[in-house]
């Protein structure tokens, strides 16, 4: 008995079709968010004299750092379909371990970043274990993570800022200029690599292809023979490097470890990762997405306390940001 197949590039031709169909969508939202912030840029520059000067705009991207650095690695954990609220106060922990080893321990500045970075990929790595093998849910996983990290930046520290006075080397890492010329802080060098790396990581490899298969449908993804418990655990590992690399971002913009610091970050990243247009059902984003949305709340925040807005009511406009984000990814998803 004979039986019909399809040929190998009629088999092909299917999903390289539907693969141009999420890309110009992806597309479609990238721009919807750029305009977004070309919009919001517009009416800060003219509600305020201060607002477009080139200082004022390297202050922005300044500020877009640490969030923006947060958001890359959040990127891929939300497309999994997953959250992760340990991150800001991980990254605390993460200065503070930096602290430790650069300060106390008097490591060279590059083991000691090496060093931070690791640790913040260990602190993903127990946040997939959890997740994917003991099936913790996320929220809760991430949690308890939040709360560890914390009361370990306070134990560890002992409550204590260390300061990095004697390592000037390490605080050029954010505040030095490598190209004089721009008059650009490195931090902002650094999170534009960063970023670059996380949109080949996500779009040109198999890691990115499983983090877009998990989300989109983690069962049949099973099905299919991937191990998706070892990749959920790479996704948050890798979520995890960025926490360590935001801590060192943090601590040496500052010159030093505030082991009180990271409260209330981990909302403005997936703030930003939301806004840049990556459903919190998983299976759709972008890098590119991530970025503006980092930008959208550093152009608000400064824009905002430009026009001196209280602080109250600068969470007050975010938090409607945010929502009206989320709804349009809702409605995106009843039309489809």
């Amino acid at each position: 008995m004979s039986t019909s197949t399809v040929p190998p590039d009629q088999q092909e031709q299917q999903p390289t079709v539907a693969a141009l169909g999420t890309s110009f969508k992806d597309r479609l939202q990238q721009f919807l968010a750029f305009a977004s912030l070309i919009v919001i840029f517009v009416f800060f520059s003219v509600a305020s004299p201060n607002f477009f000067n080139y200082a004022n705009i390297t202050a922005i991207l300044f500020s877009t750092v640490v969030i923006g650095t947060l958001a890359l690695g959040t990127t891929f954990v939300i497309i999994t379909g997953g959250i992760d609220l340990s991150i800001g106060t991980g990254m605390a922990l993460c200065a503070v371990i930096s602290g430790e080893l650069i300060v106390n321990a008097g490591l060279p500045v590059p083991l000691g970043v090496l060093g931070t970075i690791l640790f913040g990929g260990l602190l993903g790595l127990i946040n997939g274990f959890n997740i994917a093998i003991l099936k913790i849910p996320p929220f809760i996983a991430t949690l308890a993570m939040m709360l560890v990290a914390q009361g370990l930046a306070l134990v560890i520290s002992h409550s204590t800022p260390i300061y990095f006075s004697d390592a000037p080397s390490y605080i050029k890492i954010s505040t030095g200029h490598l190209i004089p010329a721009l008059n650009l802080p490195n931090a902002v060098l650094v999170f534009a690599f960063l970023a670059v790396v996380s949109a080949v990581l996500l779009n040109k490899t198999i890691l990115g292809r499983y983090t877009y298969s998990i989300g989109s449908n983690e069962e049949a993804t099973a099905l299919s023979g991937i191990n998706t418990r070892k990749w959920k655990m790479v996704v948050y590992a890798l979520a995890g490097l960025f926490i360590g690399m935001a801590g060192v971002l943090i601590s040496a913009r500052l010159g030093s470890a505030q082991p009180a610091t990271g409260a209330g970050y981990e909302l403005q990243a997936i703030a930003a990762v939301v806004i840049g247009g990556t459903s919190l059902a998983g299976g759709k984003g972008s890098i590119v997405g991530t970025v503006i949305g980092a930008l959208i709340i550093s152009v608000l925040n400064n824009g905002l306390q430009l026009m001196s807005i209280p602080q109250e009511w600068q969470n007050v406009i975010l938090g409607c940001v945010i929502l009206v984000a989320v709804y349009a990814d809702m409605a995106r998803k009843r039309a489809a």
